[in-house]
């Protein structure tokens, strides 16, 4: 006699999010070993303040798999910003996250939930759909992955790059992620250049420093600060930059962090040391509260950009990818 098992799956119902699921999609954050880039031990306020109070979110947007009334995974889909940043654009439509617990994989509920995920996009006007949230298409998850900004889906992360290649997805961006331990001795680069730049110039914060709606929406709900480095002697700024704090990875890294973004050094003064200067003293004024990790990122096309963090101490340690739909 032979006997024959086969192994039966329970019933997978699909609907979009209801005003009572946060407990149960904060439950498949934790759960789902997202890996150094996710935010863990994260509380019920802390999505809501970051996701679901988004002005423009849309509960049709955010699809859930459940089973036997237990959430088991969900797909999150939204818009870009507009050209000029003051709204949304539904040309470009975004995967932002998708996910299926452990223990209900390799039953094609990821599949089923990027189709739902792509059609809701396309109902709703886009003409491009990307896997992946990055600027300026990252409407979601701002602070609680990625790191210090959005990166697409990270290479930490492994189940994404053969998930969205058999769903017909071929990568488009690629960022990478750099960091630089500020704990007990780090030392900080020298150089003939760096000593005249400090000599000439003063770190500063900047009171007023005008961000445009999308910056508000995502980075605005983080602790930010802007500096900038100015003549000794005064004047405008030489170069500028952003930090946001990043407290709510410290159950992850296991330490105090901080995002660097946004630097930018006037076209007059570029190719002499104000970035690199500016990059170092920031993470020097940061060290004094306690931080032991700065941490910033680059499109892997800028080779400015790459060459300047790596002049201020800051190493790879992981990058992202954004994948774009070629069945669009």
């Amino acid at each position: 006699m032979i006997w024959i098992i086969q192994k039966t799956f329970a019933v997978t119902e699909y609907r979009q999010f209801k005003n009572t699921d946060p407990p149960q999609v904060l439950r498949l954050w934790n759960e789902c070993q997202l890996g150094r880039g996710a935010a863990t031990g994260l509380h019920c306020d802390e999505f809501d303040e970051l996701i679901f109070s988004q002005i423009y979110f849309d509960p049709a947007g955010l699809i859930l798999a459940c089973q036997e009334g237990k959430v088991v995974g969900f797909v999150h889909a939204g818009f870009g910003a507009s050209e000029d940043r003051s709204w949304l654009s539904t040309k470009d439509g975004v995967i932002c996250a998708v996910m299926v617990h452990p223990s209900a994989r390799q039953q094609g509920i990821g599949r089923e939930l990027v189709r739902r995920a792509e059609q809701h996009l396309r109902e709703r006007g886009s003409k491009k759909i990307y896997a992946g949230s990055a600027d300026p298409r990252d409407p979601f998850y701002c602070g609680i992955y990625g790191g210090s900004q959005s990166a697409g889906f990270l290479r930490s992360d492994p189940a994404a790059a053969p998930f969205f290649a058999k769903l017909g997805y071929a990568p488009c961006e690629e960022h990478i992620v750099f960091q630089r331990s500020l704990g007990a001795g780090a030392a900080d680069p020298v150089g003939v250049r760096l000593v005249n730049v400090r000599r000439t110039t003063r770190l500063t914060a900047l009171n007023q420093e005008p961000k445009s709606w999308w910056w508000q929406t995502r980075y605005g709900r983080l602790d930010a600060m802007h500096l900038a480095l100015v003549p000794r002697a005064g004047g405008t700024p030489l170069a500028r930059i952003s930090v946001v704090g990043l407290d709510r990875y410290v159950n992850t890294w296991q330490t105090r962090g901080i995002g660097l973004l946004g630097l930018y050094v006037s076209e007059a003064n570029r190719k002499k040391g104000y970035g690199q200067a500016l990059l170092v003293e920031v993470c020097r004024r940061v060290r004094d509260d306690m931080v032991q990790l700065a941490e910033a990122h680059a499109p892997k096309s800028d080779a400015a950009a790459i060459a300047v963090l790596e002049s201020a101490g800051f190493q790879p340690i992981d990058s992202g990818q954004v994948y774009r739909a070629l069945h669009e």
